[in-house]
């Protein structure tokens, strides 16, 4: 990460313009966003049909829980599923790379 004479930038800078940090924030985005797209989608939906299919939503699944019930509680369990998700794609792929790319940087600021 050197950078031409006469010419000063930050260490953000520095390594906001790095290729190896630009990977992990492509990495990290192509998870996120479809992730936050799907999870956002499924909670549109749950509102809608709140809003627009309250008699679907007030169908009795067994005795007093109703699908609208059962649906709000499937957004508590898909919020867990997601954030399990993260953790191990995140403990797999993105902090390993984070882990050389830091420890890069710090040799060649100690260097």
């Amino acid at each position: 990460m050197s950078q031409p004479p006469g010419e000063t930038t930050t260490p953000h800078q520095r390594v906001a313009a790095d290729p190896e940090f630009k990977d992990l924030r492509n990495r990290f985005g192509k998870f996120i966003f479809p992730m936050t797209a799907i999870f956002i989608a499924w909670y549109f939906v749950y509102v809608l049909l709140a809003v627009f299919a309250p008699s679907f939503m007030a169908t009795s699944v067994i005795g007093n829980v109703n699908i609208g019930l059962v649906l709000g509680l499937l957004q508590f369990v898909s919020t867990f599923a997601i954030t399990f998700a993260y953790r191990r794609w995140a403990n797999n792929h993105l902090d390993p790379a984070a882990e050389k790319f830091r420890k890069r940087l710090e040799e060649e600021t100690n260097a």
